[in-house]
């Protein structure tokens, strides 16, 4: 088939590379413009274009869709129909339309659970032990479009969101690729609404840490909001950002929420709610390294009792 390919992070790569190997051709390729990244605000090209480059794909970055112009352009590639991963914008129904099959999205979650921006994320922060991915007929709605195809994933009890959606993504690229072998023979089937969840965009408030929490939801919400906007907590006036952290028990808890318990060796425990003390195993301040415990308290020096705000 020909295809436009949709698609920004490095989470997309799999699948572009997937239905390449396919056999399928690659008519466009459009990605988000370049953005300024790094400290010294340099403009980055986002993964899916570095890929397609290497392999002298027609590249597209439009900064309006919603154009004439921009329409023209796409319908102009003549393509039998666009696959849209992580592309990073909610597309007209003018492009949904443009080819004869429409576009075909690839959602990391089981739908109609965690529609929206971040799913994997969301999963995490709320303590799911399985997820996976969808394939479907997209609409004009938010992730409301029928389903096509779906297959489940195991959340492991320590796994982060960037090591959830690295295998989340192989298993994308591989039910795309079912999707597009059988697009003839499935029968896309409508979402429940009343089932659906939402998983919004994350903002950089959403990472501070609410001691008064128990420790699994701590533990989670660590886990879950990486890359961004990762959690964190303030000591003395100065962000201190947790990357690792698990649960552990510590009978006749009688210190304040945020409170450090202990603090030696690889022991950092701090209190939190319902009587619960989190383990921190990998942390960062401000400014330094992020390092494991032992390397941390071998320069920054906790007192037992002291808070972490």
């Amino acid at each position: 088939m020909k295809i436009v390919f949709m698609g920004t992070p490095q989470a997309a790569v799999a699948s572009l590379e997937r239905i390449i190997k396919d056999g399928h051709e690659i008519v466009a390729v459009y990605t988000q413009p370049d953005r300024p990244a790094g400290r010294g605000n340099k403009l980055a090209a986002p993964p899916i274009k570095e890929f397609a480059a290497k392999l002298d794909l027609p590249i597209f970055q439009p900064t309006k869709i919603k154009t004439p112009d921009a329409l023209e352009l796409f319908k102009s590639h003549a393509a039998d129909v666009a696959v849209v991963v992580a592309y990073g914008r909610i597309l007209p129904k003018s492009f949904l339309e443009a080819f004869p099959k429409g576009a075909i999205n690839v959602h990391f979650s089981l739908l109609p659970k965690y529609r929206g921006a971040a799913p994997v994320n969301w999963a995490i922060v709320n303590g799911e032990t399985k997820t996976g991915v969808t394939t479907m007929q997209m609409d004009e709605g938010l992730d409301t479009g029928a389903i096509l195809l779906q297959r489940e994933a195991a959340i492991d009890k320590d796994e982060t969101a960037i090591e959830l959606m690295e295998k989340l993504a192989v298993l994308g690229a591989d039910l795309l690729s079912e999707t597009l072998a059988m697009i003839n023979e499935l029968t896309a089937q409508t979402q429940n609404d009343d089932e659906a969840t939402l998983a919004p965009i994350m903002h950089k408030e959403d990472g501070r840490i609410d001691w008064s929490k128990p420790a699994t939801e701590i533990s989670n919400q660590i886990r879950g909001f990486q890359p961004f906007p990762t959690s964190y907590a303030k000591y003395q006036d100065k962000k201190l950002t947790v990357w690792r952290a698990a649960p552990v028990i510590i009978e006749n808890l009688t210190a304040g929420r945020g409170a450090i318990i202990e603090a030696k060796g690889d022991k950092l425990f701090v209190a939190c709610g319902n009587q619960t003390v989190l383990q921190i195993e990998e942390l960062q301040s401000e400014g330094k390294k992020r390092m494991p415990t032992r390397d941390f308290l071998n320069g920054v020096k906790f007192r037992t009792g002291e808070k972490l705000d």
